[in-house]
């Protein structure tokens, strides 16, 4: 399974793909391992205008979803905002973002912070340092921390792939 997790943002879009790698299918082989196989983050410019903004977000977001052909999309779901127009910007990211995802023939899965949190760190009010330090455990990264927008979109799709893995192990045991 391969997962492109956004965070958005109207002047920091992160963007991470995980890929989950199955081990043998043997009882006793080693467990799946996730790999990062892209990340980043899409940086807007603060003075262009609202318009502009979603145009590049669209654009870039189709570009890596062409080139690193994801199997589903996960967000993050609105949790809270500072004030409406913070709120409402944030609502046109996350749905421009969706946009690109169903323009590609994608689901959308949606995570609230405290769900992803839980999944990568095993806390829901972890800090950002926190997740990025598992974020790049989880994937065995090393070198500088990664941006914390980019950690956080690999965040979302590694809590993809857990919520995904623990979902079918679920229905095998209850068919």
């Amino acid at each position: 399974m391969r997962v492109l997790g956004i965070d958005c943002g109207s002047e920091y879009t992160g963007y991470g793909v995980v890929e989950e790698i199955a081990s043998g299918s043997r009882p006793n082989s080693a467990p799946s391992r996730l790999v990062c196989c892209s990340s980043g983050v899409i940086r807007l410019k603060p003075r262009d205008s609202m318009a502009l903004k979603l145009q590049q977000i669209f654009s870039s977001l189709s570009a890596i979803i062409a080139e690193q052909q994801p199997h589903m999309v996960a967000i993050e779901d609105v949790f809270y905002a500072v004030n409406v127009k913070s709120a409402l910007k944030l609502g046109q990211v996350r749905g421009v973002a969706m946009l690109a995802a169903s323009w590609a023939g994608l689901e959308v899965a949606e995570y609230a912070p405290l769900t992803i949190k839980s999944a990568v760190v095993g806390y829901g009010k972890a800090e950002k340092t926190q997740v990025q330090h598992m974020v790049m455990r989880l994937l065995n990264l090393e070198g500088p921390l990664l941006a914390a927008d980019a950690a956080d979109a690999l965040a979302i799709a590694i809590c993809h792939i857990h919520t995904a893995s623990t979902r079918k192990r679920y229905q095998t045991a209850h068919s």
